[in-house]
């Protein structure tokens, strides 16, 4: 094998900074654009919806006539159950400009099952300060951190110990989104999902584990 020289190190070093710098940019903007989109998605659904006499009948006819419609031309990630939570996102984040640029679709998906207003804005500020991944968001989220923090006596103490199971997302996860994959366009492969098949039943289990810890 040929020896590679410290100079040589050096060049390579600077080029993958560079590579994963662009990689990970070219993420963050595809995320950004995909949430703005939804946002504004939700917007028509719900101006629409509120444009009918019998807003509840015709919502439910709207969203179904439109999703039929967007899957057959932008695939499964437009079906009526994600469009209710495209609606849902606008309901909650009826400002623009309050969506956080550095939050995911999958992040997104999470934060709107937080039904506490200030659970949701703790959990958002937390994982944009902390780089937090969806999968991390969740942990924290499944943990209860923010009602544990609440009721805590040394909030300090137990946010360092909240923190020791952060887990940054890389390129490759953030690419293998499905949500990602599917408003790009992309055709997501079987292959990169079984790592995840049994991840629901993994995460009940370590979420029992960790609160069972927590009490000790």
């Amino acid at each position: 094998m040929k020896k590679i020289s410290s100079a040589e190190h050096s060049v390579y070093d600077r080029m993958r900074t560079i590579i994963e710098n662009a990689r990970g940019n070219v993420v963050r903007v595809v995320n950004t654009e995909m949430v703005t989109a939804y946002w504004r998605i939700g917007k028509e659904i719900v101006e629409e919806e509120q444009r009918g006499e019998a807003r509840a009948s015709y919502g439910k006819s709207v969203l179904s006539n439109l999703a039929v419609k967007l899957t057959a031309e932008f695939g499964k990630g437009f079906d009526e159950s994600n469009l209710r939570n495209i609606r849902h996102l606008y309901l909650i984040y009826p400002i623009l400009d309050a969506l956080r640029r550095e939050l995911s679709w999958t992040h997104y998906r999470i934060l709107m099952r937080v039904d506490n207003p200030m659970a949701r804005s703790f959990y958002e500020i937390e994982c944009v300060k902390n780089r937090w991944s969806a999968r991390e968001l969740e942990r924290q989220k499944g943990s209860l951190l923010f009602e544990r923090l609440a009721l805590s006596k040394n909030r300090k103490s137990l946010m360092k110990l909240a923190l020791k199971g952060q887990e940054l997302q890389s390129y490759n996860d953030m690419i293998k989104d499905p949500y990602v994959l599917e408003f790009t366009g992309l055709s997501p492969q079987p292959k990169l999902y079984e790592s995840n098949k049994n991840l629901g039943a993994r995460s009940k289990k370590g979420r029992l584990y960790r609160i069972q810890q927590d009490h000790l």
